[in-house]
C-alpha cells in the first residue's frame, strides 16, 4: 500500500478521521509560503494539498480562483510549486499532494514534470481535468510510489465509481456536491445518501470528502460517510482577508472534531 493510504489507515485506527488542508502555492505571499504550510501542518493538518495556480481552474470556485489569480500575479509557476514541496519535505514527513491542471503540466513537459514531482517529494497527484479514460496514458511514466488520486461526483454511476476506485491510489476524492469548490452551511439528506452510496462502492481505497467542508459542524454531520475530509476554500478565505491566525484556528478546530 502507498504512503498516503497507510498514513490515513493509521489515523483511522486511532478512531480519527484524516484532515487534508488545501493551500494555493505561493499564496498569500511568495516568500513565506513554506512557513505557512508548515504552520498549517503544525496546527493539525495530516495531509497537505498544494494547488498549482492556473488561470482557468475548472473545479475551483471563486475563493480559490481569487487566490490562484493572486499567486499568478506574484509570478508563481509550476516550478515554484515543486520547489515549495521540496522545501516542506525537508521539514515535515506528512503526505504532500500536488493538485493542478493538465495544461501547465503539458507545457512544462509531462515526463519532466513526473520526474521532478518525484524528486521534490510529492506523494500524490490530483489532476481533475484528465479524464478517467486518459488516466493510464497520462500517468504511464509515473513512479508507482506516487499516488494518482481520482475524483467521484454525485453524478458518477456505481460502475464508474468502482472503476475510479480501481484506478485511483492513496485515496478516492469524493466531491460532495455538483459544482465547484466553496463553503456550504448545510449538507442535505440527498448529499449524505450519495456519500454513503459512494463509500459502499469504494473497496480498494480510503475515501476523503471535499467541496463545501468549511467548519467543524460539517465534519460532525458527515463523520460516518468518509475516512477523512478535505478543506480548502474556508482556509483560503481567511488568508484572502490577511487573517492567518483565524486560518490556523480553523485548522485546529477541524482537527479537534476529526
Amino acid at each position: 500500500m502507498s504512503k498516503i493510504h497507510n498514513y490515513i489507515d493509521a489515523i483511522n485506527k486511532e478512531n480519527r478521521k484524516a484532515l487534508n488542508i488545501f493551500l494555493t502555492a505561493g499564496f498569500p505571499e511568495k516568500e513565506n509560503f513554506t512557513e505557512l504550510a508548515c504552520s498549517v501542518l503544525d496546527a493539525g493538518a495530516d495531509i497537505l494539498e498544494i494547488g498549482v495556480p492556473f488561470s482557468d481552474p475548472l473545479a475551483d470556485g471563486p475563493i480559490i480562483q481569487k487566490s490562484s489569480k493572486a499567486a499568478l500575479d506574484n509570478h508563481i509557476t509550476l516550478n515554484d510549486s515543486l520547489r515549495y514541496v521540496s522545501e516542506i519535505r525537508e521539514q515535515r514527513d506528512n503526505p504532500l499532494i500536488l493538485m493542478g491542471y493538465a495544461n501547465p503540466i503539458i507545457k512544462y513537459g509531462l515526463s519532466k514534470f513526473l520526474a521532478d514531482a518525484e524528486s521534490a517529494g510529492v506523494n500524490g497527484l490530483i489532476i481533475p481535468d484528465v479524464p478517467l479514460e486518459e488516466n493510464d496514458n497520462f500517468f504511464n511514466e509515473l513512479n508507482p510510489e506516487i499516488d494518482t488520486i481520482l475524483l467521484t461526483t454525485p453524478t458518477s454511476s456505481d460502475e464508474r465509481i468502482k472503476t475510479i476506485d480501481e484506478k485511483s491510489s492513496g485515496f478516492v476524492y469524493c466531491v460532495s456536491v455538483t459544482g465547484t469548490t466553496g463553503t456550504r452551511e448545510v449538507f442535505d439528506e440527498e448529499i449524505k445518501k450519495n456519500l454513503i452510496r459512494t463509500k459502499s462502492l469504494v473497496a480498494k481505497n480510503k475515501l476523503l470528502v471535499g467541496f463545501g467542508i468549511s467548519k467543524p459542524q460539517n465534519v460532525s454531520d458527515l463523520y460516518d460517510t468518509a475516512d477523512g475530509f478535505i478543506v480548502g476554500s474556508a482556509v483560503i478565505k481567511y488568508l484572502l482577508d490577511n487573517n492567518k491566525k483565524s486560518a490556523l484556528d480553523l485548522v485546529r478546530s477541524l482537527r479537534n472534531v476529526c
